[in-house]
């Protein structure tokens, strides 16, 4: 059966690894020291998904343009990364507020609450470059709701 490129649409081999027109990696496999099997398109505005779902979680301005620009506010991987964003950083500050009236130990909290939100940024902000949606227990339902909301 005759395979074809998915990056040009040149014809392939059937034991080929990477396309002989182009070099791209052929679809399914993944050589040793190769990128992940799963290929990811540019979208028309020049940014991955997953590098977009990424960025969106870096401040809530990117997650704000994300939800305004129309390539990426059409994309449903997108939208559910900004979403997320948004609500937990609303989230965030409401928990700041709270612990602020805690007496005596509300500078430990916060340093507690600091470490948890930073261990929590990252490993959204590398599940979203790996291109998995990872969900916060009850952000992250809210935000694949509004994500599917277009």
């Amino acid at each position: 059966m005759a395979r074809f490129c998915t990056s040009c649409g040149s014809p392939m081999d059937d034991s080929a690894v990477f396309c002989a027109k182009c070099g791209k990696g052929a679809a399914g496999t993944n050589p040793a020291g190769a990128a992940p099997a799963q290929a990811y398109a540019p979208s028309a505005g020049g940014l991955t998904d997953n590098v977009a779902g990424a960025l969106a979680y870096v401040t809530i301005i990117p997650a704000i343009i994300f939800l305004v620009v129309a390539p990426y506010n059409r994309n449903r991987f997108v939208r559910f990364h900004s979403f997320q964003c948004l609500l937990l950083a609303v989230a965030w500050i409401a928990l700041n507020f709270v612990i602020a009236f805690v007496p005596f130990i509300h500078f430990m909290l916060y340093s507690l609450l600091g470490l948890v939100g930073f261990v929590l940024w990252l490993i959204l902000l590398f599940k979203a470059y790996q291109g998995e949606k990872w969900k916060i227990p009850v952000i992250g339902d809210i935000a694949e709701k509004q994500a599917d909301a277009v």
